[in-house]
C-alpha cells in the first residue's frame, strides 16, 4: 500500500497554547487508522490541523504528495479530505435530501466512476436516510443525524474520511449498525482516520492505532501490539 497521508514533526497552536507537539503519523491508501486517547488528548485538534483549521508548523502534512501546511481549508477539502465533525453541524431546517445536496462536490477526474457518490448511492448505504429524505434534519434521532453527517461528507467524494468520535452518544445497537456501515466503506477501499473512545466500536474497524496524550503521540502500532502493553491502555486510553 502507498502512503496517502503523512504528518512529520507537526506542532499546532491555539494562540499561545501549544496544542500538538511534534506529532508524526502515517496512513496508507485503503487503510483505517484509529486515534485513541482520553478527552483533551489532542485527537480533535489533530483532525482540525489536517484540515487547516488550526495554526500549524512543522516539517510537513502531506496528502497525495502535496504539502497541506499553509493551505486554506476549502482547498484541502477539494483535494479529497472530508471531515465528519463531532458536533455534526447539520442544517436543521433543511430536509435530509437538501443537506446531502449541500455537500455535493464533483469528484476529481481520476476518480473511479463506479465509486463516485451521489444521493442514490448514499441511500444504498444508509437506507434509513432514504426513508427520512423529505423530513427536516433537526427532527432526526441522534443516530440518524450521525448517518446524515457522514453521508453529507461522502457527497464530496473524499479519498480520505476523518471521523471525530462518530459513536459518541449513540446507543450500543446504533453504534454497532454504524460500525457495520463504515466497514462497508472500508471494504470498498475508502481510507479513514477515526478518533474514538468506544473501543468495541473502534476494534470493529481498524487494526492500527496512534495513542495520544497532552497533544503528543505516546504509542503506535497494531491493536494487538497495544494489547501487549496493558499499562499503556490504563494510563492513556481506559476511562
Amino acid at each position: 500500500m502507498s502512503e496517502l497521508l503523512t504528518l512529520e514533526h507537526v506542532d499546532a497552536f491555539y494562540g499561545s497554547s501549544h496544542a500538538l507537539q511534534d506529532v508524526s503519523l502515517a496512513l496508507n491508501t485503503g487503510e483505517v487508522v484509529l486515534l485513541l486517547g482520553r478527552n483533551g488528548a489532542g485527537k480533535t485538534t489533530l483532525m482540525r490541523t489536517i484540515m487547516g483549521l488550526v495554526d500549524a508548523r512543522g516539517a510537513s502534512i502531506t496528502f497525495c504528495g502535496r504539502n497541506l501546511l499553509g493551505m486554506p481549508t476549502h482547498a484541502i477539502a477539494r483535494l479529497g479530505i472530508g471531515l465528519v465533525p463531532e458536533d455534526r453541524r447539520m442544517f436543521a431546517k433543511l430536509t435530509v435530501r437538501d443537506n446531502l445536496e449541500v455537500g455535493r462536490k464533483a469528484p476529481p477526474p481520476e476518480a473511479d466512476a463506479v465509486k463516485r457518490w451521489d444521493v442514490d448511492r448514499v441511500f444504498e448505504l444508509f437506507p434509513r436516510l432514504k426513508e427520512r429524505q423529505n423530513q427536516a434534519a433537526g427532527v432526526l434521532s441522534g443516530g440518524e443525524q450521525q448517518m446524515l453527517t457522514i453521508a453529507r461528507t461522502l457527497m464530496g467524494n473524499p479519498a480520505l474520511l476523518l471521523l471525530d468520535e462518530p459513536a459518541e452518544g449513540l446507543a450500543p445497537v446504533i453504534a454497532q449498525a454504524l460500525a457495520e456501515q463504515l466497514a462497508k466503506l472500508r471494504s470498498e477501499g475508502l481510507s479513514m482516520l477515526i478518533s474514538e473512545q468506544n473501543l468495541t466500536f473502534a476494534r470493529a474497524l481498524a487494526e492500527r492505532a496512534y495513542v495520544m496524550e497532552s497533544g503528543c503521540v505516546r504509542h503506535q502500532g497494531t491493536l494487538e501490539e497495544l494489547d501487549a502493553h496493558p499499562a499503556a491502555w490504563t494510563r492513556y486510553v481506559a476511562f
